[in-house]
């Protein structure tokens, strides 16, 4: 596709998409007014556009949905998946095809224009999500401006040098925005249908979590699984950490620049693992595990985002369909001894898991809380705190 106006555009348009090569895209305005420039994704699920924005692993993203109809279900507070809602932690703009449908749920509390607004997402309806879905798989994640003005004045010139000039993801540690401010403890349990979520009662283990962008979700399985969780900023050192004498240690998902981050978290890492305390790390704190045994990270060509990828388990031979949400991946040709890959991409082969050689550290690529997505994955929670158990002298649960 040439630079220049996309050959969708409408007439008369309230919000605007202007790529980092110039191309301009034109739509309807929803949610927040204002522009964002972040680096424009699609997204594969047909359900969970709720938990799916307020993923802080979409922190400095737009992200395209590429199932048409957006909105029938509402928004609700239990969906929300970022720790400090207030804070905003997630997705900077959305891409509609249609028009944003009025919620007909009966757990609705109100409307995604209303929520978008409220949470500032900047959002474009009347886009051939298709076209751009197509442009994104041949060209990779675009850099782009996303900008919503009812009265239709766009200044197309400076934003598409807005577009050109954003550096984009590499190098970019996005973990310290989205991280916890301070330490808390998490004791919440899965939602359970009609009955909303649980509490946790007296806790069989402590399990320290180090944030640095981590789903509700996550937290919520292992408090069910009898985990007292105690929250810490991403900057947290092992001494800090280890001081809290802790069971087991989770190394969250984040967004952002594996690398970047990594620059403050991979010591701290290295240090829990000489700790020999069960380690699990779930996307961004995968490849940041990865990092710390002296592999190497990648920018992909345009990610893996969606509930319907196929993922293998080496471990068990099963295959399962997951969640997953990231832009960078381990290289699993840098792997050293010591690692076994565990789990694979069946679309693509990329690196899905890795685990230490007599050790209890272990990490996934993909995102098994789902939210949305199948529960195949729930499994390596259980896996988690079985190492858990193991070293307490008490029996495994079922996986």
């Amino acid at each position: 596709m040439a630079a220049g106006t996309a050959p969708w555009s409408i007439e008369k348009p309230t919000a605007v998409l202007v790529l980092a090569d110039g191309t301009v895209i034109e739509g309807k305005g929803a949610g927040a007014t204002g522009e964002r420039v972040a680096e424009v994704v699609f997204n594969t699920a047909l359900t969970g556009y709720q938990e799916i924005l307020t993923d802080p692993s979409y922190a400095g993203q737009i992200v395209t949905f590429t199932f048409p109809h957006i909105g029938n279900i509402g928004a609700n507070d239990d969906d929300v998946e970022d720790l400090a809602p207030a804070a905003r932690h997630g997705a900077v703009g959305a891409i509609f095809k249609a028009d944003i449908t009025a919620p007909s749920n009966y757990r609705s509390g109100g409307g995604l224009d209303e929520w978008l607004q409220k949470r500032g997402v900047v959002a474009i309806c009347g886009l051939d999500t298709r076209a751009l879905t197509a442009l994104i798989r041949e060209r990779g994640a675009q850099n782009a401006v996303i900008a919503h003005d009812p009265s239709g004045n766009f200044d197309l010139a400076a934003l598409k040098a807005k577009a050109a000039a954003w550096s984009g993801l590499l190098d970019l540690d996005l973990a310290k925005d989205v991280s916890s401010g301070q330490s808390s403890v998490w004791s919440e349990t899965p939602w359970v249908w009609n009955e909303g979520h649980g509490a946790l009662g007296e806790p069989a283990m402590h399990v320290v979590a180090i944030d640095y962008g981590v789903k509700r979700n996550i937290l919520r399985l292992m408090a069910g699984l009898g985990a007292k969780v105690t929250v810490v900023p991403a900057t947290t050192d092992a001494q800090a950490i280890l001081a809290m004498q802790p069971d087991g240690v989770f190394l969250s998902n984040g967004p952002g620049d594996p690398a970047a981050t990594g620059r403050y978290a991979v010591p701290v890492i290295k240090d829990l693992i000489a700790a020999d305390l069960p380690v699990f790390g779930i996307c961004l704190g995968h490849q940041m595990l990865a990092l710390a045994v002296g592999a190497k990270t990648e920018k992909m060509h345009q990610g893996h985002h969606g509930a319907n990828h196929p993922v293998k388990d080496h471990t068990t031979g099963k295959v399962e369909i997951v969640s997953m949400n990231h832009g960078f991946a381990v290289d699993s040709k840098s792997l050293p001894q010591g690692v076994e890959e565990t789990h694979v991409s069946l679309f693509d082969g990329s690196n899905c898991g890795i685990a230490l050689t007599g050790k209890p550290v272990f990490s996934v690529q993909h995102h098994p809380e789902a939210s949305p997505g199948p529960q195949d994955s729930h499994y390596l929670f259980r896996r988690f705190v079985n190492l858990i158990r193991e070293r307490k002298g008490e029996p495994a649960l079922a996986e």
